[in-house]
């Protein structure tokens, strides 16, 4: 079994890939075949898995989920009482329990079973930059 900790620095609300990263530690761990789980240690960001060939689909995400779970200062959020750590806290803890913080990639061959246009995001729900760390296990 292999372990890292990987940083992800954001710079706001958005989805940041870091599949090249992930695939990276898998080549060093020399694994031909097994299953990699990628954790986040945190409640206001998320995982997914989606697709890295057309801008539109992380800009189409980002609206969805900005318009599903605005922030707690709009008028449709007035029932949100936890405000101590800002108007984008609580609806990023929303977002994050909507979402994922844990995901099981297979590994075959060597090498992430991910499809041709799939790669690995970190989903910030912060509106402010985070570093963020992302727990790698590989078994």
């Amino acid at each position: 079994m292999r372990q890292a900790i990987l940083s992800v620095s954001t710079m706001g609300t958005g989805l940041y890939e870091f599949t090249d990263r992930v695939e990276d530690f898998v080549r060093e761990a020399g694994v031909e075949a097994g299953l990699l789980t990628v954790f986040v240690r945190h409640t206001s960001c998320s995982l997914t898995i989606q697709e890295n060939a057309d801008p539109d689909v992380k800009r189409d995400l980002e609206v969805f989920f900005r318009r599903l779970v605005p922030p707690a200062d709009d008028a449709s959020m007035s029932w949100v009482v936890h405000r101590l750590e800002g108007p984008d806290d609580m609806p990023a803890h929303i977002k994050a329990a909507l979402t994922q913080v844990s995901i099981g990639i297979p590994v075959v061959r060597w090498r992430l079973a991910l499809g041709t246009w799939q790669g690995i995001y970190l989903f910030e729900h912060r509106t402010h930059p985070h570093q963020r760390e992302v727990v790698l296990h590989l078994s």
